[in-house]
């Protein structure tokens, strides 16, 4: 990556386990696109007064040129985002699905409905 990626907790203190899981999977996003100018990522643990357990949210920008493309897992999936490296997994997954699908449309391979 060009710059450097950006790494948050909010809720949580910061852990170098999670961060070099991060940066592992941050990494990896360059397969997907090569021009990616930028990334943060922000890991946050609910409040402690939540009665369903601890879910994880993860929330991803990535920065490519002309376009901002977000994925925020605010509303976890399930139980499974009770372990932080199961959300994070799911969040890049989904921020992997939005480079490609961001690549088809720069390439031309979704077709567009012109409105009449």
């Amino acid at each position: 990556m060009q710059i450097p990626l950006e790494v948050k907790f909010r809720n949580m203190d910061p852990s170098p386990a999670v961060e070099a899981r991060i940066r592992e999977k941050a990494a990896k996003l360059e397969r997907f696109h090569d021009r990616i100018i930028g990334c943060t990522v922000v890991v946050e643990a609910p409040h402690r007064h939540q009665h369903k357990g601890k879910l994880y949210r993860v929330h991803i920008d990535i920065s490519v040129p002309g376009k901002d493309l977000v994925v925020d897992r605010a509303k976890p999936l399930d139980h499974a985002h009770e372990d932080v490296y199961v959300a994070l997994r799911d969040a890049f997954n989904a921020a992997v699905r939005r480079l490609e699908d961001h690549n088809r449309k720069k390439r031309g391979d979704v077709k567009t409905h012109v409105a009449p």
